[in-house]
This record gives C-alpha cells, structure tokens and sequence, in this order.
C-alpha cells in the first residue's frame, strides 16, 4: 500500500543527459502507476508564490459585494467568483468559494459552423477592490504553462514519441485555466465534502496549496492517501485526456478534496494545463513494451465518456457544474441535452 505520494525533482531534467533521461523514466513511472505526485525544483519564483497567496486570501477578506461584483453569473464564460456553494461536482454541492481566470483573449461571434464551445473564449473578471491581483495571476499562469508545456515534451519523450508531439495543440493556443479557491472549515468535521471524487477531465493539473494544509487524498488501490502541502511543490496529476492520448496507459485518478474543521480553511489554486479548444489530442502510437501494459480508459463511456475535442469536454463540464450561469446565458444548450 502506498503511504504517500511519489517525489519528481524538476531539476533534474534541467541536468541533461541521463540525469534527464532517468527524470523522463521516473515521470512515466508514477503517472502510469498512480496518476500524481509531488514536483520540487520547478523553478517557480517562491516570493511569486508567497505574494499570490497572500493576495488571495485578501481577496476572500474583501466585503461580499466587492466579491460579488465579479460573480460568475455576469460572465458567459464562467469566469470570476463562485459564492459558496455555488458549484456542483457529479451533482453534489463542493463547500467551497473560488475565482475562476482563463486566457485573457476577445470573445468569439456566434455564427453557421461556430461550434458552440467557442463561448468560452473570452475575457476575465477582475476586482476592482484588489487590482493587484491581476498582474500576480497572469505572472503565475505563465510560469506555470513554461513548466507545464515541458511536461508534457518529458511525457512524449519517455513514451517513445517526438518531444513535439504534444506541441500543435500546446504550444500556440492553449487553453488553461486556474482556481483560486477557499475552502471553509465545517462543523460536520473533516469528511465534508469540499470538492467530490472525480478525475479531471483535462489533460494536466498542477496544483499549490498553503503550507501546512491538508485536504487533499488521491484514491490508489482502493484505498484513499492523503497528500499534504509539501514546501516549494506542486501536486500533479494527470487528466482523462492524457490517459485518452496513450490508451489508458498514463493513469487518470480519482480524487477528492475533504473540508477543513470549524474554525479553519485553506487556499488551494489548481492550474489546468489544457490543449486549444478545437485541439484533439494525438493518439501516441506507444513501443511494444508500454503498449502490453495499457489498460483502457477509467471513464465510464455510458457515465461520462470523454469527446475527442476539447472544447467539447470543457463546454460540458462547465455546463454540469455552474447550472446557474448556464440558465443565466446559456439556456439555447441546456435545451438541446
């Protein structure tokens, strides 16, 4: 039984030669046989990180019209601020508040052959009480897609295929995502929900949570691990994408996220590293030694399968989990499912 998760150094890929090349191993290792782990010497700047959090939980400080100000029912795109309660995870309300930021980018018209998830392109929503914030949150996304994307050229590389495999649905138009979340402390103690069991639906996930926070636990073997704050790491993990694009041999895991006690929280802010919206993921072609430990997919086809483009999987989630913004600017789709 695994008592806690694995730890990648970043660093080492930086090394060169074999140093890197037994990164790239250990990489596909751990995300073949439990789907997450701990990443240390990514490069990120600490005093980057410090201030974003610092920054967020001033943002939860701010009085509740200043937060709602920028609630997420303003905003086709389902960014800004979700009030507590305000999302759903396979039907079931998460207690938690977050803000959810996107690429900043223009939106697109509807028209003849626009497909429908083009609504999500668009702009963010910003406090005006907390303006600092921006700047902080553009700064983090771009480090976090530099390290990303090398993730993913480490990836192709340790499956046997072009270190640019990935990079065409990557590398020019991604299309990532971020949370700044709360989660409040719950008298019913800490098996409240504060995010469901589910895999991510995307493709990565890098995820900075306030040292000294639990939470967190990652499902393995039946059995649910707990995985705590780690000093100057992220926790990754892979999405169904990514397991879609190696046949099930990269492994998409459960997990879920647990309430803090009354009287505590935690910010945790996940960063999704997912590819352009009209992207589809390549089918790696994987050498025979990987390819007779591939295990098919982990969603249920019948359930939840997922779409070939991506555009399609994120339009859908989004849709599931924010039915209020959905009834708000979207009622032409919820009429048509």
């Amino acid at each position: 039984m695994l008592d806690s998760l694995p730890t990648l150094d970043f660093s080492r890929l930086r090394a060169g030669g074999a140093e890197a090349d037994a990164f790239r191993r250990d990489l596909r290792r751990v995300t073949h046989e439990v789907g997450f782990f701990y990443l240390t010497g990514h490069g990120v700047d600490p005093q980057l990180t410090a201030d974003l959090l610092a920054a967020s939980r001033r943002f939860f400080e701010l009085p509740e019209a200043d937060k709602l100000a920028i609630e997420n029912v303003l905003s086709p795109q389902f960014r800004g601020y979700t009030r507590v309660g305000g999302e759903l995870t396979r039907g079931k309300v998460d207690w938690r508040e977050q803000i959810d930021v996107g690429e900043e980018r223009e939106t697109v018209a509807a028209g003849d052959g626009v497909p429908d998830y083009q609504r999500l392109e668009g702009p963010n929503l910003w406090p005006d009480a907390l303006p600092e914030l921006r700047p902080l949150v553009e700064r983090w996304m771009a480090e976090l897609k530099r390290v990303s994307l090398e993730l993913m050229r480490s990836w192709a590389e340790s499956l046997g295929s072009p270190r640019d495999a990935f990079d065409e649905a990557f590398a020019d138009h991604p299309f990532p995502m971020l949370k700044i979340v709360r989660y409040p402390g719950r008298e019913e103690g800490p098996k409240a929900q504060g995010v469901g069991a589910h895999r991510d639906g995307g493709v990565l996930t890098l995820l900075l949570v306030e040292r000294g926070k639990g939470g967190l636990q990652v499902e393995h073997e039946g059995e649910w691990i707990d995985a705590p704050a780690v000093p100057d790491a992220f926790v990754v993990n892979i999405g169904e994408m990514l397991e879609l694009a190696t046949g099930g041999y990269l492994k998409a895991t459960l997990h879920r996220v647990v309430s803090p006690a009354a009287g505590d929280d935690r910010i945790s802010i996940p960063f999704f590293f997912n590819p352009a919206l009209d992207a589809r993921m390549p089918q790696l072609d994987l050498p025979a030694d990987l390819a007779a430990e591939v295990r098919g997919v982990s969603a249920d086809p019948d359930d939840n399968p997922i779409l070939e483009t991506y555009g399609d999987n994120a339009l859908r989630y989004r849709l599931r989990a924010h039915p209020n913004v959905a009834e708000v600017h979207h009622t032409d789709l919820l009429a048509r499912r």
